[in-house]
């Protein structure tokens, strides 16, 4: 198991329980988001229940100062990461033409930007040693016509394939993981409380089985890992349909 795992978006949700995770397989955490109170509790929970060595980084990934700290945690020669959960993102409306841009440019630099320079940052030393893991979170979205969010999905996952491909006969593994809807506080932070989001119930994951399957996946050196046989089965089908259709599909939840 790896000595050290960064996980960006660490303070709640998906990225909290990839820290979780990772922890009791023994793994030492470098836990990253805005919110420092938040950081601290995760890291505390992690350190008195497992035992492992827990460190804060407090950063904005939106930004390229915040984007700066991380990398250069990530290729520091003396604390090496063996596991990059590049986890960190936001949700939008999928009325692109209705959004600020300005809003739009954020959400971009964080799901694009943001991973593809801190996946940059953890492949150097990782290839020089011969070996790592690179975990991006996507998700289901980057299979259907839904907006923005879907767009820099398909992106991560594109990126994933290739760079799994590239990089995985040299001892490093790219895995892009693709969970859909799952219980997590990401849809309260876009204001729609619980049971508000218009998801049917049989569509909802659990975190935990989300990360689980996703570690799993990355084990083994997979490119694409989605997250349950139900969304597979959805994936398969609306990828049949034609796009207008498909995006009238892909409307179902926020």
């Amino acid at each position: 198991m790896a000595k050290t795992a960064l996980i960006t978006g660490a303070s709640s949700g998906l990225g909290a329980e990839f820290a979780r995770q990772l922890a009791a397989k023994g793994a030492d955490v470098v836990l990253v988001a805005r919110d420092r109170a938040a950081l601290d509790a995760v890291a505390s929970s992690l350190n008195a229940e497992f035992g492992v060595a827990t460190e804060v980084l407090v950063a904005d990934l939106t930004t390229d100062e915040g984007t700066d700290a991380v990398a250069s945690r990530l290729s520091d020669p003396t604390r090496p990461v063996e596991v990059l959960v590049n986890n960190a993102g936001i949700g939008l409306d999928l009325d692109f033409a209705k959004n600020d841009i300005a809003v739009e440019e954020r959400h971009l630099d964080l799901h694009v930007r943001a991973t593809m320079r801190l996946s940059h940052a953890a492949l150097q030393p990782m290839l020089a040693r011969g070996h790592g893991r690179i975990i991006n979170v996507a998700s289901v979205a980057a299979f259907l016509p839904r907006g923005t969010y879907g767009a820099v999905k398909a992106w991560i996952v594109s990126f994933s394939r290739w760079a799994n491909a590239v990089y995985r006969p040299r001892g490093v593994t790219v895995t892009a993981v693709c969970p859909g809807f799952v219980h997590t506080n990401f849809h309260e932070r876009l204001g729609l409380p619980p049971g508000q989001e218009g998801v049917p119930s049989f569509m909802w994951l659990d975190a935990p089985d989300v990360v689980r399957e996703g570690l799993r996946a990355a084990a083994r050196g997979v490119a694409v890992s989605i997250p349950s046989l139900r969304y597979r089965v959805i994936v398969a089908v609306v990828r049949m349909l034609p796009t207008p259709l498909a995006a009238r599909l892909a409307k179902t939840g926020r």
